[in-house]
C-alpha cells in the first residue's frame, strides 16, 4: 500500500477535478498544480501550490515549459526502497510526489476543428503531460497515476477505506492504462503529421507498420453463435458509419445484426433515387430503385420474400407512412434502417417489440461527382471515403482499398453482334451495382431497376446462374444478367439462354471470352464488358 501525501494535478479536461481535489484536501494531501488548473482549484477555495513556486523556476515559453524539472521528475521516479535514490533526493532538496493526475492536450479534437491551422495543431502536442504520466507509470510501485476522470471516485473510495493509501493492484491497473493512452496519443500525432506533410510515402500506398486504435462501444449478447463472446468497437478519430446509429425501438443489436446492417448500409447508398434493399446473411435478397419509396421497397421485398424473413431492410430516404404500412405487412423483420422516420411511423411499429428501428443520417442519397459523361447520363456516383478494409486471418491481417470503382458508359465494350438499348443498359448497370455487394460468385437478374433473382456464394458461376433463375421463376424471361466476374466457360451463357435472359454485363478478360461471345451470338443475347471485377469474399 502507498500512502498519498503529495499529488500533482494538471488537467486539460477539468471534468470532476474540483470535487476530486476537495476530497484529497480533506485527506490532508498536499496539492501541486499548474496554470488554469491551479486557478480553478484556488477559485473553489482548495489550497494548491503552483508548480513554479515548488520548483523555484517560472513557467516559460508560453507554458511550453513548466513541469519539465528535476524536482518534478525526481520526485516521481525515485524508488522509495532504494537508499541511493533517497539520499540523492535529500542532497538536492527534492520531495516525493505520490500521485499524478494528468490528462493530455486535446490533440485529436483540435485536428477535427474546421479550418484548424497547423500552428494550432502543433501547440496541442502535449510534452509535459506524457512525460509526467510515463514517469509516474514507470514507478507505479510507489506512485499512483490517473489519466481519466472516470477513476476519481474509485480512487477516493480506496483512499478513504485505507487511511489515505492505495493498493498495488489499483496502481498497476492505472499505470497500464497510461501506456495505452500515450501510445494512442503518439500514434494520432504521427498519423496526422505524416498525412499533413506527406512524409514517408509508401510505394504501395500502405504503411510499413499498421497501428490500429479502437474504443469499445458496447458488449454484445454473443457473436455469430451463442458460445462466442463479442463486442462492438469504434475507430478512434472516425465519425462516420454505423457508430452513429440511433436506435429508436427494439431489443439490443446482435453481432450478426451489425454485420447485416453494414452490408445493407453500403448497398443502399449506391443509388441516388429512392431505393430499398432487403439483406440476409450479408447478401441482398432483393434491391430496387424507383421514383416512389414504397414501390422501391415492395419490389425489393417481392424479389425473394421467403429469404427476406428475419432480414434487414435499408432505405436511402426518410420513411413515410405509406412506405411504413407496406413494410408492416411483410412479416418478421430484424431491423429497419433509414435516414429518418416521418410522424406516425414509429407508432405503426410500436407493437413489434423485437423489431429494431434505426436512424442513420448517412443513408441519404450520395452526392453525385461530376466525371465526364458517365453512367446513363452525366453523373458518376461515388460511394464515400476510401477508408481501407481490414480482414483478420490466422497470424496476420489483410488490408485493401475499398471497392469504389464505378462505371463510365464510354468504357463499356459491346462484345456481341447484338447491342443493348439505352433502357437495357440502364437495367444492366443497376444489376452491376447490386452484384458488387453480393458474395461471389455473384449473379444478379434484373428487370428495369429492380432485382428479380440473385445467385450468391456458389463455388461455380454456372450454379449461381441456375440459383438466380430458380429465385426469379418466370420473371427470368426477358430479364438482364449481371455477373461480378468473367465467365470461365460458355455453360453459364447456355443456362442464361434457357432462362430467357436478353442481355449480360460482365467484366470480360477470360481466356474463354471468344467462346462465350459466340454462345451469346448464337442465342441472340447482347453482352457488354466492363473491364472491372467486383469479387466480394
Amino acid at each position: 500500500m502507498v500512502k498519498v501525501r503529495r499529488a500533482l494535478i494538471s488537467v486539460s479536461d477539468k471534468t470532476g477535478i474540483v470535487d476530486f481535489a476537495r476530497e484529497l484536501n480533506k485527506l490532508e494531501v498536499e496539492i501541486l498544480s499548474t496554470g488554469g488548473t491551479a486557478k480553478l482549484l484556488k477559485d473553489n477555495n482548495i489550497p494548491a501550490k503552483e508548480v513554479s513556486e515548488y520548483t523555484g523556476f517560472p513557467e516559460m515559453l508560453d507554458g511550453r515549459v513548466k513541469t519539465l524539472h528535476p524536482k518534478i521528475h525526481g520526485g516521481l521516479l525515485a524508488l522509495r526502497d532504494n537508499p541511493k535514490h533517497m539520499e540523492s533526493l535529500k542532497e538536492h532538496d527534492i520531495g516525493l510526489i505520490d500521485m499524478v493526475v494528468v490528462n493530455l492536450y486535446p490533440f485529436e479534437k483540435t485536428t477535427q476543428k474546421p479550418n484548424v491551422t497547423i500552428e494550432e495543431v502543433i501547440e496541442n502536442i502535449d510534452i509535459g503531460g506524457p512525460s509526467m504520466l510515463r514517469s509516474a507509470a514507470k514507478n507505479h510501485k510507489d506512485v499512483a497515476v490517473i489519466c481519466d476522470p472516470c477513476h476519481y471516485s474509485r480512487v477516493i473510495d480506496e483512499l478513504k477505506k485505507n487511511d489515505g493509501a492505495l493498493s498495488g493492484d489499483l496502481m498497476r491497473e492505472l499505470a497500464v492504462e497510461v501506456f495505452a493512452l500515450t501510445s494512442r496519443y503518439d500514434n494520432a500525432i504521427h498519423n496526422y503529421l505524416k498525412n499533413y506533410f506527406k512524409a514517408q510515402p509508401e510505394s504501395s500506398g500502405f504503411p510499413q507498420e499498421l497501428n490500429l486504435y479502437f474504443e469499445k462501444i458496447q458488449d454484445l449478447r454473443y457473436g455469430e453463435n451463442p458460445h462466442q463472446k463479442a463486442a462492438f468497437y469504434k475507430e478512434r478519430g472516425k465519425g462516420r458509419g454505423l457508430i452513429n446509429l440511433k436506435q429508436l425501438q427494439g431489443k439490443e443489436l446482435s453481432f450478426n445484426n451489425i454485420l447485416d446492417l453494414n452490408s445493407a448500409y453500403e448497398l443502399v447508398r449506391e443509388f441516388s433515387k429512392p431505393a430499398a434493399a432487403v439483406v440476409k446473411h450479408n447478401n441482398p435478397c432483393g434491391v430496387a430503385e424507383d421514383e416512389a419509396l414504397d414501390k422501391a421497397y415492395l419490389a425489393a421485398y417481392k424479389c425473394d420474400p421467403l429469404s427476406a424473413f428475419g432480414g434487414i431492410v435499408a432505405l436511402n430516404r426518410k420513411i413515410d407512412l405509406k412506405t411504413a404500412k407496406v413494410i408492416a405487412k411483410s412479416g418478421f423483420l430484424e431491423c429497419i434502417i433509414a435516414p429518418g422516420f416521418d410522424k406516425g411511423v414509429e407508432d405503426l411499429f410500436k407493437d413489434k417489440k423485437n423489431l429494431r428501428l434505426l436512424e442513420l443520417n448517412e443513408l441519404g442519397p450520395i452526392n453525385p461527382v461530376r466525371n465526364t459523361k458517365a453512367i446513363i447520363g452525366e453523373d458518376k456516383i461515388s460511394n464515400g471515403v476510401n477508408e481501407p478494409e481490414l480482414k483478420r486471418v490466422s497470424g496476420g491481417l489483410l488490408l485493401q482499398d475499398r471497392d469504389l470503382e464505378t462505371l463510365d458508359v464510354n468504357n463499356l465494350k459491346v462484345a456481341t453482334q447484338k447491342k443493348p438499348t439505352k433502357k437495357e443498359l440502364e437495367s444492366l448497370i443497376f444489376g452491376w451495382k447490386v452484384a458488387k455487394h453480393v458474395k461471389s460468385n455473384a449473379i444478379v437478374l434484373t428487370r428495369g431497376t429492380k432485382t428479380v433473382g440473385i445467385g450468391a456464394g456458389q463455388m461455380s458461376r454456372v450454379d449461381s446462374v441456375k440459383l438466380a433463375k430458380i429465385k426469379a421463376g418466370n420473371l427470368s424471361k426477358n430479364s438482364y444478367l449481371a455477373s461480378d466476374a468473367f465467365f470461365p466457360k460458355a455453360d453459364a451463357v447456355i443456362e442464361a439462354a434457357k432462362a430467357g435472359i436478353k442481355a449480360i454485363i460482365q467484366p470480360g478478360g477470360s481466356i474463354s471470352d471468344e467462346e462465350v461471345i459466340k454462345a451469346c451470338d448464337k442465342y441472340k443475347i447482347a453482352m457488354v464488358f466492363t473491364g472491372i471485377r467486383h469479387f466480394k469474399h
